[in-house]
């Protein structure tokens, strides 16, 4: 089948291209081509997202059956898939798995989640990445109806990834010695390999498949201590832990989940992990063992030219002088 990545050449879009291609589908993708390009075999299709024209003109004529959005980062953007979208082929499109984010309900973070149908979600005109979100499974919906699924993915690890959290630590991991760690080692973790998430995504939209999907790993799946175990374990690194209060952390400067990735204070992390995947199991998301992601991202990020941030972000990490003067005082 015709199948179209919004996205395609980034992390999660591009795994969605490989996958649909190895399926054997005809695959388009749709980008500024300001990212690279797609996997070989994908036909690239160049626009912007929020110029109204642009993906139709893009299209031009090229009817898809399928549809896996990846990009959709501005109202303007929903606002223009839907509208060219609307009429293509009355009902050729069978299918559109739109990726949106657990930022989409108005209570995350800190949560929990509970049923999808049963928590709210944001409903303001505000331009956050959760309304945004929001409204474009809101406009989507209301043009594809019961052909439109919404992913509301969580953390999201592997191979491409661009915004180098997992990165980061692997990297500071593996130069070894004494490495600030919060002393929360016990915090709970879950995550989904974006190549799982991308496979199934395809699923979905091959399926027709509706409604609103929490597309994470399990809740309690795994802890950040075990994460960063899996980071020694793999880099081969000497790292030894030293574990620092929340109190001191903060004292010190250090963001939460910025500085140190993952990292969230206790009164957030004891909920905003608890989503429930129910759903997501039923519909089969898989789910690799996470030995599998963090090692196949080490391997990729040894071959690549990274970190790949993209524009209007910081590299996260904890700044060098932050790290001296924590492990000084020990």
């Amino acid at each position: 089948m015709r199948l179209l990545v919004l996205g395609g050449t980034r992390f999660l879009g591009r795994h969605v291209a490989v996958a649909a291609l190895e399926r054997g589908h005809d695959v388009a993708t749709f980008t500024r081509g300001v990212s690279g390009e797609p996997p070989e075999g994908a036909r690239a299709l160049r626009g912007d997202r929020n110029d109204p024209a642009a993906l139709a003109t893009a299209l031009d004529g090229w009817q898809p059956e399928l549809v896996v959005d990846t990009s959709c980062q501005t109202r303007a953007a929903a606002d223009n898939a839907a509208a060219a979208l609307d009429g293509v082929g009355g009902s050729a499109l069978r299918g559109y798995a739109f990726v949106s984010s657990l930022n989409a309900y108005r209570d995350w973070p800190p949560g929990p989640i509970g049923r999808e149908d049963d928590e709210p979600t944001w409903d303001t005109a505000d331009d956050d990445y959760g309304p945004i979100k929001a409204y474009a499974e809101r406009t989507l919906a209301a043009v594809l109806g019961d052909r439109f699924l919404t992913a509301r993915a969580g953390l999201i690890v592997g191979p491409y990834d661009p915004l180098y959290r997992l990165g980061w630590w692997l990297d500071r991991v593996a130069r070894g010695g004494r490495v600030v760690v919060p002393d929360a080692r016990g915090q709970p973790m879950a995550m989904v390999d974006a190549r799982d998430l991308a496979t199934w995504l395809v699923d979905m939209a091959e399926q027709g498949r509706s409604g609103a999907v929490n597309a994470t790993g399990s809740a309690g799946m795994t802890t950040l201590g075990e994460v960063l175990d899996l980071c020694r374990d793999v880099t081969g690194g000497d790292a030894e832990w030293v574990a620092v209060a929340e109190e001191e952390l903060l004292a010190a400067g250090v963001q939460p989940w910025v500085h140190l990735p993952f990292w969230l204070p206790a009164g957030d992390a004891r909920t905003a992990w608890d989503v429930d995947t129910t759903r997501a199991r039923e519909l089969g998301l898989p789910s690799r063992p996470l030995h599998d992601s963090v090692a196949d991202t080490w391997a990729w990020q040894r071959v690549s030219d990274r970190p790949d941030v993209p524009p209007g972000r910081d590299l996260p990490g904890l700044p060098p002088e932050v790290e001296r003067q924590l492990l000084a005082a020990r």
